[in-house]
């Protein structure tokens, strides 16, 4: 059994609010070309920050090692995608003639896990990976967009705020969390 290299990290996942209802009521080849183009902005807008563990269907998994990450660098590299994304969605609805019904929330959270290779994959292993995911079944469907921070995040994060200005909400799996609508 190889040494399992355990570290200190941030997982940011932007995921796409009504994804389910685009892909049932978009054409395939024309549906698949919009989620491109909007996970290309996000991806482009990361500028090598954040590495990319998965994408998969509308969310990117991305992560980064970091002891002491900075909340307003964070903060601001999701208010550029979201800003980005949205300038993206009303580009690609007028050059397509269509409406595109999606918004995008941010997942952000902190905590131990690793990584292993299968072939040329990299995963993410530990419970901070599985608490990410558990967040984005938060009951926050009314809000379409929004940014959800772990107190995890938070309480490790350097900032200048003392007041975050959000509201909070209990997890059942991972405590609580607080969440800004964007």
């Amino acid at each position: 059994m190889e040494n399992t290299d355990i570290k200190d990290g941030i997982i940011l996942i932007p995921d796409f609010s009504g994804f389910t209802e685009f892909v049932f009521n978009t054409k395939l080849y024309t549906g698949e070309y919009i989620v491109r183009q909007l996970l290309s902005t996000l991806i482009d807008l990361n500028d090598e920050y954040f590495e990319i563990s998965e994408i998969e269907g509308d969310a990117i998994l991305f992560y980064r090692y970091d002891e002491k990450p900075s909340y307003q660098k964070i903060s601001k590299m999701m208010r550029n995608m979201q800003s980005a994304f949205t300038r993206k969605v009303k580009e690609l609805s007028t050059s397509l003639s269509t409406a595109i019904d999606l918004s995008l929330k941010f997942i952000v959270h902190y905590g131990k896990f690793s990584q292993y290779k299968i072939g040329n994959f990299k995963k993410l292993y530990g419970k901070t990976i599985v608490e990410a995911h558990q967040m984005l079944k938060n009951g926050l469907a009314e809000n379409p967009s929004y940014v959800l921070f772990s107190n995890s995040f938070l309480e490790n994060s350097r900032n200048d705020e003392n007041d975050f200005n959000s509201e909070k909400k209990h997890h059942p799996e991972v405590g609580v969390i607080h969440y800004f609508e964007t």
